[in-house]
């Protein structure tokens, strides 16, 4: 019996040997097979010739080939690992890193660290560490650069072993409908989330150029709409957005009309902008030298309304590799100095990918730095009200991978996020996936039939989590509509001007689009604002946007009517103010006023009556004399604005001209306002 398990193991034993032989690419293994041979060799040396060249792609599928008659050879399997490694899909390198090793230990002197790679990419975090650390007891002293990378590694897969159990609440959905089997890469989108525009290598290019080395075509922008909550089928963005090379998106205005593009082909790589006029785009103009340097600059996000811009550069004095930077619009519009973030942003290593929120104060970029678990991973950081930056948070799993994940972009609302990552499961190399964000975790709670079972058995018990619907408060107001003349309901390309009217200035000036009329600006919460609309030959118009500093996410739908300067016009004034009961201008007013000014130098034919009103509160004779001194205290400021006398007057009607009920306190506030009629043009 001895003897016969003896046998046994020895024949198990020579039978795993076997299984694990290396077989050469040589002809004497493979007599009876010759012209088979024949070919696998020839793929085998053309992968290599393409893998020298760093041709990835094209190495992996004369590999694979040489690999379907040759699975057991040692270099082979290693160098499609290494293939896979190098191009976007690194996930796939594991097994044949395995593989590799147990046809040949010393198959190269760097195989433990390949093998923790494959297990990294795989999220196989502890046996990730189990390989690096193997890898790294036989580095020598003087290999100090292996030893700092090995060294991360290590660091990120500890971080992903304590982020692992800290999911985000969050669903991942590959766009399927935007996604090919090329790549799809940084998204961009409105606001509100009515357009997106991203980065394809898809068949169809403006160029129709194939890439020798990524056998994709040339980066073309392509432009999607969402329409009944769907995305529509992609549409190539054309000329001059593309041209016969590669073009990128790298930002987009919250409102649409302004578009930044990545240009290759000037100096390292520089962005350029494109203004949406009508429904046609402009020529891609160079954005000026505070932004573009000798070095290369990637990516960028405007912010605050258009008049603050975040990207990335590469250019000397960071702190490592590329950076985050921003520069700020003046009084002129042209753009300041760059100013690098920081330590507490920028690391040692690459930044990329920089998106800030309509909010202005929370921003998401890709690192390779901070606690990433591999790769680029996304991160958040918040500016607070002192003006620094909290400490980046990583946005944890799934959206963060041990791969590289990029250019993460918000919805105002923040219930949606879009990024480009690689990963299992995707329909090409990069695809654009949606992230659809649950928010705080709700209070778990045991129905009535997890108590009633819990009395038997509580080992068969579950907890019921709670839908959660609600996503971390956004501190914004997004209004957005339309602009057209009042009589002819044709849209008008008219200046949009919003004022921060405790400041007076300016944060948002842009024009309603010509063809649609359509206009969006984002109001972070905390200020009172002053929004006038104007177009030429029309009365302006004004809206007031008081906003208390707690106000929740909201959006505010505007259809503008503008009015041809024209006689017995009248416009309410909605953005002049007066303490209760007295006719004191508050300084908020100024901006309003001022505005009502330059329209009669504009137009210095133009003669105007001031009006008074008020709500019913109170005595008809109080209220009389209340709207008469308001309108002559509005009168005596625009003649201080070298406006002459003799084409203002004014007139107070106290109660007798309401235009809302006077029951509801809505009705009241709207009633008492001051307006102004034209009297003669």
């Amino acid at each position: 019996m001895a003897q016969k398990i003896f046998s046994t193991i020895i024949l198990i034993t020579m039978a795993g040997m076997l299984a694990a032989q290396n077989v050469p690419f040589d002809k004497s293994y493979f007599k009876d097979r010759k012209s088979e041979f024949r070919d696998a060799r020839s793929h085998y040396h053309d992968g290599d010739d393409y893998f020298d060249n760093m041709q990835y792609y094209l190495a992996l599928q004369s590999y694979l080939k040489a690999h379907d008659f040759n699975p057991d050879n040692a270099r082979l399997n290693f160098q499609i690992g290494v293939s896979y490694m190098a191009s976007v899909q690194s996930y796939k390198s594991l097994k044949y890193f395995l593989r590799a090793r147990e046809l040949d230990a010393a198959v190269s002197r760097d195989i433990m660290y390949y093998i923790g790679r494959g297990y990294h990419m795989n999220g196989q975090y502890k046996k990730a560490l189990e390989a690096y650390r193997e890898y790294k007891k036989g580095l020598l002293p003087n290999q100090v650069e292996d030893i700092e990378y090995t060294a991360k590694h290590i660091n990120e897969c500890e971080t992903a072993l304590e982020l692992v159990d800290k999911p985000a609440r969050a669903f991942i959905d590959n766009l399927r409908d935007i996604n090919t089997g090329y790549t799809e890469h940084s998204p961009v989108i409105t606001a509100d989330e009515s357009k997106m525009m991203f980065t394809s290598t898809r068949e169809g290019s403006v160029g129709g150029r194939m890439d020798d080395f990524t056998q994709e075509y040339d980066e073309d922008i392509y432009i999607s709409y969402k329409v009944n909550d769907r995305w529509t089928r992609p549409v190539n963005a054309g000329e001059p957005l593309n041209s016969h090379m590669n073009d990128a998106t790298v930002g987009l205005a919250s409102d649409g009309q302004l578009l930044l593009i990545y240009n290759g082909r000037k100096r390292n790589g520089d962005i350029q902008s494109s203004m949406l006029e009508g429904d046609e785009w402009s020529y891609p103009d160079w954005l000026p030298r505070s932004v573009n340097s000798g070095e290369k600059e990637t990516s960028a996000s405007l912010a605050n309304n258009d008049q603050v811009l975040y990207f990335i550069s590469g250019r000397e004095g960071g702190y490592g590799g590329k950076d985050v930077y921003v520069v700020h619009k003046d009084r002129r519009g042209n753009w300041g100095d760059a100013r690098n973030l920081g330590p507490a942003i920028n690391t040692q290593y690459d930044e990329e990918s920089v998106f800030m929120h309509p909010d202005g104060r929370t921003l998401y970029f890709s690192s390779k730095g901070h606690n990433t678990i591999g790769g680029f991973d996304i991160f958040r950081a918040i500016l607070g009200d002192d003006g620094k930056w909290g400490k980046p948070e990583n946005v944890g799993m799934p959206i963060n991978t041990p791969d590289d994940d990029l250019s993460l972009v918000l919805s105002a609302d923040g219930r949606h996020g879009y990024f480009s990552s690689t990963r299992e499961g995707g329909k090409g190399r990069y695809d654009i996936y949606q992230i659809t964000f649950l928010g705080p975790e709700k209070p778990l709670y045991l129905s009535n039939e997890d108590q009633l079972l819990a009395s038997f058995e509580k080992s068969v018990s579950d907890n019921v989590l709670e839908k959660s619907v609600e996503i971390k408060t956004i501190r914004l107001t997004v209004v957005k509509g339309v602009v057209k003349d009042a009589i002819t309901n044709e849209p008008i390309k008219a200046n949009i001007e919003v004022v921060d009217n405790d400041k007076d200035e300016i944060v948002f000036n842009n024009v309603s689009n010509s063809k649609t009329g359509r206009f969006l600006v984002t109001l972070p919460s905390g200020k009172n604002y002053g929004l006038a609309v104007k177009a030429e030959n029309y009365l302006f118009h004004s809206e007031n946007f008081n906003i208390p500093k707690a106000t929740a996410y909201q959006e505010i739908e505007k259809e503008i009517l503008l009015n041809n300067v024209k006689k017995d016009v009248k416009i309410v004034l909605k953005n002049v103010f007066f303490d209760q009961g007295k006719a004191v201008l508050r300084p908020t007013s100024y901006p309003e006023l001022n505005r009502l000014a330059k329209l009669l130098k504009d137009v210095p034919t133009l003669k105007i009556e001031i009006s008074g009103h008020t709500d019913n509160t109170g005595s008809a004779t109080f209220n009389q004399k209340l709207s008469e001194d308001r309108a002559k205290a509005v009168v005596e400021y625009i003649k201080a604005q070298e406006i002459s006398a003799d084409r203002l007057t004014y007139v107070g009607y106290g109660e007798t001209q309401p235009i809302a009920d006077n029951t509801t306190k809505d009705g009241r506030q709207q009633n008492r306002r001051v307006e102004f009629k034209v009297l003669s043009k």
